[in-house]
């Protein structure tokens, strides 16, 4: 079956000073809450660092978050993305597991440059959801999780998920 094309010359243009260069994820310390448990991976420019402190500031945020009650995790098992973009923005993706097979997210943002720490990001109609860089993470995770959800889903099974970690050039 072949598709009739529309002229594309006014869709998914880049503009030409975008330079995408590759970005690295690796896994960090895991974040035990009251109610979920989060594997954790930093995203960043491969020559980047994130320095510690900011790192603390983001687990301390949802460590306040959770028990403050605004973070709602209901017992489930997922994963932070803590992405540096640029010199200064950090996004804090927590992603979870819920109702078997579904992602849930909340997404927080801050600019370290501009201070305030972390803020929870407004949802619209039409929503930014993952870049390029937090898929490499992502799409290992969905892998894991259904390895978990066809196996007998016991300590075992969960232990094994939580293991599991991606690293690498994203």
């Amino acid at each position: 079956m072949t598709t009739q094309l529309p002229d594309l010359t006014k869709f998914g243009n880049i503009p030409s000073e975008y330079v995408h260069a590759p970005k690295f994820a690796e896994p960090g310390e895991d974040l035990a809450l009251a109610d979920g448990y989060l594997k954790w991976y930093d995203v960043r420019p491969e020559q980047a660092v994130i320095g510690d402190d900011v790192r603390a500031e983001a687990r301390e945020f949802l460590r306040a978050e959770s028990e403050a009650g605004r973070l709602k995790l209901d017992g489930d098992l997922g994963f932070v993305i803590f992405h540096l973009c640029g010199e200064s923005f950090y996004f804090l993706i927590v992603l979870t597991w819920r109702n078997q097979n579904e992602m849930w997210e909340s997404l927080y943002g801050q600019d370290v440059k501009q201070g305030g720490g972390f803020q929870m990001i407004p949802q619209g109609t039409h929503l930014e959801i993952i870049c390029v860089w937090e898929l490499g993470a992502v799409l290992h995770e969905r892998q894991a999780w259904t390895e978990y959800l066809m196996s007998a889903r016991d300590e075992q099974a969960k232990v094994a998920y939580l293991q599991s970690r991606f690293t690498g050039p994203v």
